[in-house]
This record gives structure tokens, sequence and C-alpha cells, in this order.
């Protein structure tokens, strides 16, 4: 897609902001338009069968790494609202808590619900004893699986991925193991997080791979050069995570001022002060079309993901229903080619300051939440 220039912005005051006041109104209109009723329509994921709601649900942020756990039985209203609504895909893992997001669910998915839903959860990273270690070996791969399936409450996971790749231990051992969860009737299918375009191959080629879950949005394309076409060219369907910048782009720089020092965003190379002015300017760009569409910068941000193709689903998380149903509502924003280059050139190379991932050390103090781990693998 060729890369258009941005148009004229307004001029931008002390501190490198720009100053969106005027559309106050036109935001106010969309937050009403996002309200409205959504039909959610639903996708193929992969080429194996798995069907889901077009658009699901990150579950992390309700009980980990971004700030202290939300109440309980706030989470289950919003689930079973998100539920009601349409969005039947619901995404935790293992290290969520640890395991008390899977808690969670396992209580939400109580009474019949369990049958309306497509449930993925995943696999891999281990804490214990202030150490992290990333586990691909069959026994802790089978381990793992049993112990989802226990604090769940379900009998079989429809899509389990494994969540960070152990460069230790073989692809092919750890596909071996998935592929006898799958013949025993525990899994339905398989997924990786995070894996590399060679790791895929050599996974798909032990069994088949229904879906790759990555950071995929405005400001993060880096897997555009060479893990999409790969899942394309497999039948892989794409389950992208963060597609808001972890907030930043429903935000913008204000998001940082809110966070708690529990936030694992506090410590995101993103959102440090000394790339924070710069990014800024992306959201204030996606913030001014926004205005001009009569949406909100959430909603513009959510439809470009969407326009990316129909193998693939965003799984924005929230913590609030008014911020879920404005989220649903980027499912009735449609983007032009000259609308999808526009917004591309907002990120093109060199705009985005700071990696997306901290290097992050092997271990950390009982009293800090345990650090999202860096996405690289082999």
């Amino acid at each position: 897609m060729d890369q258009t220039p941005p148009p004229p912005q307004e001029k931008t005051p002390p501190g490198g902001r720009t100053n969106n006041r005027s559309t106050s109104g036109k935001h106010i209109a969309a937050a009403a338009m996002a309200a409205a009723p959504v039909s959610v329509p639903r996708i193929k994921l992969g080429s194996q069968g798995l069907e889901v709601s077009a658009q699901g649900l990150g579950c992390m942020g309700m009980s980990a790494f971004y700030g202290p756990p939300k109440p309980e039985s706030d989470m289950i209203k919003l689930l079973l609202h998100a539920v009601a609504s349409g969005v039947t895909f619901l995404d935790t893992s293992d290290v969520y808590g640890p395991h008390t997001n899977e808690f969670l669910l396992g209580k939400a998915l109580q009474g019949g619900v369990r049958k309306k839903v497509e449930l993925g959860t995943k696999f891999g990273i281990w804490f214990a004893d202030g150490k992290h270690e990333i586990r691909g070996d069959p026994a802790h791969v089978r381990a793992a699986c049993d112990g989802s399936l226990k604090r769940l409450g379900v009998d079989c996971v429809d899509l389990y991925y494994q969540h960070r790749i152990d460069k230790r231990v073989p692809i092919e051992v750890t596909m071996g193991e998935l592929k006898k969860l799958v013949e025993e009737g525990k899994i339905k299918y398989i997924g990786l997080s995070e894996a590399s375009a060679s790791t895929i191959r050599r996974a798909h080629a032990v069994h088949p791979i229904t879906a790759i879950q990555l950071e995929w949005s405005l400001w993060s394309r880096d897997a555009e050069e060479d893990i999409i076409p790969t899942c394309r060219e497999l039948g892989i369907g794409i389950v992208a995570y963060s597609p808001l910048g972890r907030g930043f782009l429903s935000s913008g720089a204000k998001l940082v001022d809110s966070l708690s020092e529990q936030d694992s965003r506090k410590r995101m190379p993103r959102f440090q002060p000394e790339n924070l002015d710069k990014n800024a300017q992306i959201f204030d760009r996606v913030n001014a079309m926004a205005a001009r569409k009569g949406c909100t910068p959430s909603q513009l941000a959510l439809a470009w993901v969407h326009h990316q193709g129909n193998d693939v689903c965003p799984i924005p998380g929230t913590t609030k229903i008014e911020n879920f149903d404005q989220n649903v509502g980027a499912l009735s924003v449609k983007l032009t080619p000259d609308e999808m280059a526009e917004l591309e050139s907002y990120t093109a190379a060199g705009e985005v300051v700071g990696d997306r991932y901290a290097q992050v050390a092997n271990t950390w103090k009982d009293s800090e939440t345990p650090p999202l781990l860096s996405w690289k693998s082999e």
C-alpha cells in the first residue's frame, strides 16, 4: 500500500502535543454511536475449522500486569456482557496472575456459558521462587494443560497456545506433546504466540497450527514483513493482541499519568518520558482523523486491524463495560484504501520510538509484578 503523506496538522503547543479540545463534541457523538448495538460477525480462524467472533476479548488486565486485580464480580459481569454481545472468543493464560485469571474465567463460564464461547489459553511461561523460565518440555506441556483445564473447570480448551518458545527444546518435541493432547481430546486446536516464521513452519509440519498470536497494531507492525505472510501462506489465522497499543491509541500520553506503580507499562520503553512526546504525536494524528470520521481513536485503531483481512481477529482487553461497547463499535467503522494509507503514514519507519518490551532480568522481587517477557523467538 502506498504511503501517502499525512495531512497538515494543527500547530503543536509547547510540550509537543496537539490540542484537540475542538473535537470533543465529535467524540461525544462518537461515544454515543459506540453504545449502539453492533452485530458481531463470525470468522474462520485458520483452516482446521475453528470459528470465532470477529473480535475477541483479552482478559489479562482483569487479573494481572496492568495494576491490581479488578473486583471479581465486576469482571464476571463484563465477561457475561461480552458473551451476550456476541464477543465469544475469550483469551487468557496460566501466567496471568499467575493462575487467577483462569480461575476467574472458570467462574464466568458456569451455568451453560461454556457452550457459547471459544476459549483460548496458553502455557510456557513459568514463574516460581522469584524467577521466570520459558518451558516447552513435554512434561510441562502436559502438566500445564491439566492445570488449566482444572482452573477453568472445563474438559477441553478450544485453542491452546505455547505462550513463548522454549529455545532449549526443539519445537518439534513440544508440538509432539501438543498433538497428543489433541488426540486425547484435551485441546481442539493448537496455537503459538510470538513465534518466528521459521518456528511456525517447523511446528506446522508436525501438526497444523490454527492461529498465531502476535502484537499487531498501528504502532506495532514488525510482524508484517515475515511472520504474517508466512501465516497466510500456510493457512494460519492471526490473533492480534494489544491492538490498541496497550491503551496508548485510546488515550495518548495522558494514559501514563493514570498508571499505578504495579502496572508493567510503567517500565515499557514506549511509555518512558524520553519517548512519550514523540509517540504522543502519533496519537494526536489518529485522534484528529477519528474526529473527522465521527468515531473514537480506539475505534479507528481497531478498525485498521479489522481491515487487514478476514483472517485476523483482534482481542482488545478492557476492564470496563463502556470501553468494551466502544471497542465493539469499531466493527462498524469503514476505512477506504486512502484512509488506511494515511493511518499507516503516521507510523512509518522511525515514527514510533522505543521497543515493544523492556529487556528484563531473569529475576524479580516478591513485591514487584512479574515482568512481561520479550517476544523474540528462534
